[in-house]
């Protein structure tokens, strides 16, 4: 345990003062009486109730300590945990172009596959995972870690429109693989999700799928789109709302099946949200491999014993006054 205002300490020589005006107070308190002869009294006992008030004394003492260490903020330490496990590495892409707004899905595309992508991960434990989103241009949203929250969150906070609109396939897939060639895991694997065909980028899909094979990374293709016709989104009408217009669900599913075997991976075609999770059985038998995974613990205040604590002695101090050690007027 570590202590954010140590210097706080200090303040416990105040007991030193307050030690001292209560000796003398008590020597002052006692009152006297003339006799002729104290014999009478000697072998009487002194009352518990004479020990009561002194204990009542060192509990305020207690009281006080417990303030000054909740002043002294007690926390718990940051800390750096490396352990072995069993895991795969695995880059997440996700088409965020605007047609992934189509209606075949409930309530869309889009949410859709961020809904199956969290659940994903959640199942994931041990695995190191990163995230890439790509549209008319490709961003990596998370690196490369075994952090579930940060994963989940960052996927559910993804908004259509952070990228320029087009379908960069190529680019998502090169910068999906420049975030997993260095992982450490045997198994390395990328879960493409598009709804597309390749319109635009630098790097040609079939090209980064060359790439892939080279350094031994698998990457699966899932198509996303019902068969036939589906709304999409056509633009805003004169109130600021999005219209949709039925229109052909078109899937370059030759070129996603080209990467997907070029590389040893599986094509998906979801046409709806089961078969969206149907990938998950798919990369539930990939290898796993031994690998280090560093966890870190964030530090916390921890004054809520020493806070308790003060609240039972205060109502305990009360309670005593008011009762055994009532003072009669």
């Amino acid at each position: 345990m570590t202590f954010a205002n140590p210097q706080y300490f200090w303040l416990f020589l105040v007991f030193i003062p307050i030690i001292i005006w209560y000796v003398i107070k008590n020597k002052k308190a006692n009152p006297t009486i003339l006799v002729s002869s104290t014999m009478p009294f000697d072998k009487l006992p002194t009352s518990w109730k004479v020990y009561l008030r002194h204990a009542m004394f060192a509990f305020k003492l207690a009281a006080i300590g417990c303030l000054i260490i909740i002043l002294c903020r007690p926390q718990t330490r940051d800390r750096w945990q490396t352990s072995e496990t069993e895991g795969t590495d695995i880059v997440i892409a996700l088409d965020v172009s605007t047609s992934m707004l189509a209606r075949d899905f409930k309530p869309d595309r889009f949410e859709a596959a961020k809904e199956v992508a969290s659940h994903f991960v959640t199942g994931r434990e041990t695995d190191n995972i990163g995230i890439v989103i790509f549209s008319g241009e490709s961003f990596t949203l998370v690196p490369m870690t075994t952090d579930k929250g940060v994963l989940i969150n960052y996927i559910q906070d993804i908004k259509m429109g952070m990228l320029e609109d087009g379908t960069a396939i190529g680019d998502g897939l090169a910068t999906a693989i420049n975030r997993i060639k260095a992982g450490k895991a045997k198994s390395k694997s990328i879960i493409l999700l598009t709804d597309g065909s390749n319109n635009t980028g630098i790097v040609a899909p079939l090209t980064a799928a060359e790439i892939a094979k080279k350094i031994g990374v698998k990457i699966y293709t899932i198509g996303i789109g019902t068969n036939g016709n589906a709304l999409y989104p056509v633009g805003y009408n004169f109130y600021g709302k999005m219209e949709y217009q039925s229109l052909p669900v078109v899937i370059d599913e030759m070129t996603l099946k080209k990467i997907a075997a070029t590389t040893g991976g599986t094509y998906f075609r979801a046409t709806d949200k089961n078969t969206l999770k149907n990938i998950f059985v798919e990369i539930d038998k990939l290898e796993k491999t031994q690998m280090d995974v560093k966890q870190f613990s964030h530090t916390e205040d921890n004054y809520m014993p020493w806070a308790i604590l003060l609240l039972i002695i205060v109502c305990f101090d009360i309670i005593v006054r008011n009762t055994i050690l009532r003072n009669i007027p």
